[in-house]
């Protein structure tokens, strides 16, 4: 009899694979990687799961289920990478904490941390994060109860069984022992990421008077002048973002989808200026943007509906329709001011935006710091003028968008970990509504409501890949819910997944809104029993 393989669902377009261990997990994710599965469009592997992302119009969770069971793990590949030896300051916040957990001493702590053997097991959360196993059993410690909303780059930290080191500043709940000068993430160098699977760490202790800060900046080379026309930014309330549709298929370099928040919203501003849909676009986040133009352009804005107002070179003001094109002169300033409803605008340039693509796309990714930096006032966007079609003044109009404290309903898939809650757990989930809290961005929204969620159990749950619209439940009962810029994986149950339809709605939900989710499908995971 063979072993039985769970594929629980992970949104529209994702299931996890779940295997017995870590061993397992990485045999299946490289039998996966070499047969080349049709519709499949990324693997995540992680310590007991291999996320598998497919092409719904291609395939299906049933069929790739049916042919993922019958696959032979029998023969595995051998892994074997670098030895590194890496500084690091122990003055982490969590260090007293930790020795309390284990029974020791902070000075033996940092004494046995030191003289572990840690190895690559897999890559993920953030580009450059390496989840890392220990020759010391007795480094197995609970995440923190709650996350914390940022933690510094260089961080050393331990959660559950793995160790890792955080490759730049970013949310997270593992605990932190110390700090290492060395850089983890670097797109100068021809790996960006220093560690890969198979490599070996062993940690150094060094004191805080031999340590420098850590500097995440990269060297880069010179600039060349700033052009001479343009759209030069004067105002901005808030950091302006270059999006496209995103890097799909870069989970091998730990690096998300990203992308623009409302995609249809990026596709409606291209198309009304005549460009290609997936042209690069500015992402503004609650209006409070002005650019000053030194030459002709044509630009469309569309999105959360924010006012815009051209000022005209000869002092007189000029209110434009949002989802339409308009032209600006030399010396005409377009002001674009506060949404009433929505969260995000999308701004295109006809001929698009002169911008570097960054490993394969334009866009922004905040938690990764992967992509062009945020555009702030005394900047130029220069326009590309690359061949566009005609513009479109007849698009339709956009829909009403959410306001703050009104209700949005999300249909939702449950699952893959929504049998780790109770059934309470899943009744709360559904019955009342949530709140979008300040603590929000393009990472996901923290989420508030008046009863936490019920686990089942409080076990620790082994890192696994993430969903975009994951609906993610660390221990205080109070959701997370990932947008474009999330981290690969996670270690905290995710109870359900915005389906697909709905992702671009939550985009655009403002601080404040109220959601309620909506199940359109069971939880339903698909158990398989493998041929061997």
């Amino acid at each position: 009899m063979g072993e039985l393989l769970r594929f629980l669902p992970a949104g529209s377009d994702s299931f996890l694979i779940e295997l017995a261990d870590l061993e397992t997990a990485q045999a299946q994710f490289d039998r996966l990687q070499e047969k080349g599965l049709s519709g499949v469009k990324e693997l995540i592997p992680a310590a007991r799961t291999v996320m598998v992302r497919f092409d719904p119009l291609e395939t299906d969770r049933a069929q790739l289920a049916d042919l993922i069971a019958g696959m032979d793990l029998s023969v595995r590949m051998a892994r074997e990478g670098s030895f590194f030896e890496i500084p690091v300051v122990y003055d982490g916040e969590d260090l007293g904490d930790v020795a309390g957990l284990l029974g020791w001493t902070v000075e033996e702590l940092i004494r046995r941390h030191s003289e572990a053997i840690f190895t690559v097991a897999f890559t993920g959360f953030a580009p450059g994060f390496s989840y890392m196993t220990c020759d010391d059993p007795a480094f197995d410690v609970p995440r923190r109860k709650s996350p914390r909303v940022r933690i510094p780059a260089g961080s050393v930290a331990i959660g559950g069984r793995f160790g890792g080191i955080y490759p730049s500043d970013s949310p997270g709940g593992w605990q932190l022992l110390g700090t290492t000068p060395w850089r983890m993430w670097d797109t100068q160098r021809e790996r960006p990421a220093l560690l890969a699977p198979g490599d070996r760490v062993r940690f150094r202790r060094l004191s805080a008077q031999q340590s420098a800060p850590v500097s995440m900046a990269s060297a880069k080379p010179t600039a060349p002048a700033p052009p001479e026309s343009g759209l030069t930014i004067t105002r901005s309330d808030r950091p302006a973002l270059y999006q496209d549709l995103g890097r799909a298929g870069r989970a091998d370099q730990g690096i998300s989808e990203s992308g623009a928040l409302d995609r249809f919203a990026l596709s409606e501003a291209n198309l009304c200026v005549g460009n290609p849909r997936d042209a690069t676009v500015i992402e503004i986040t609650f209006g409070g943007l002005s650019l000053l133009a030194d030459r002709p352009v044509t630009l469309a804005v569309t999105g959360a509906p924010c006012p815009l107002t051209i000022h005209r070179s000869d002092r007189r003001d000029v209110v434009v329709p949002l989802g339409r094109p308009f032209a600006l002169d030399a010396g005409d300033e377009l002001r674009i001011g506060l949404p009433p409803e929505g969260m995000r605008s999308y701004l295109a340039l006809r001929g698009g935006f002169q911008v570097a693509a960054v490993i394969g796309s334009t866009s922004t990714d905040t938690l990764a710091k992967v992509g062009p930096e945020p555009i702030a006032p005394g900047d130029i966007l220069v326009p590309a003028e690359r061949r566009s079609m005609a513009v479109d003044p007849f698009r339709p109009l956009p829909w009403p968008l959410p306001r703050s404290g009104e209700t949005v309903t999300l249909d939702t898939i449950l699952g893959p970990r929504s049998d780790w809650f109770t059934d309470k757990g899943l009744e709360t989930l559904v019955s009342q509504s949530w709140q979008v809290t300040a603590e929000s961005s393009r990472v996901g929204m923290r989420l508030s409501g008046s009863i936490p969620l019920e686990r089942r159990d409080a076990a620790e749950l082994a890192s696994e890949g993430t969903a975009l619209g994951a609906i993610q439940v660390p221990h205080s009962g109070q959701p997370v819910l990932f947008l474009a810029d999330h981290p690969l994986t996670g270690g905290y149950p995710v109870i359900g997944v915005i389906a697909a339809h709905h992702l671009d709605l939550a985009g655009q939900l403002p601080i404040g809104a109220n959601i309620r989710f909506n199940p359109i499908a069971p939880f339903d995971p698909m158990v398989k029993e493998t041929i061997r």
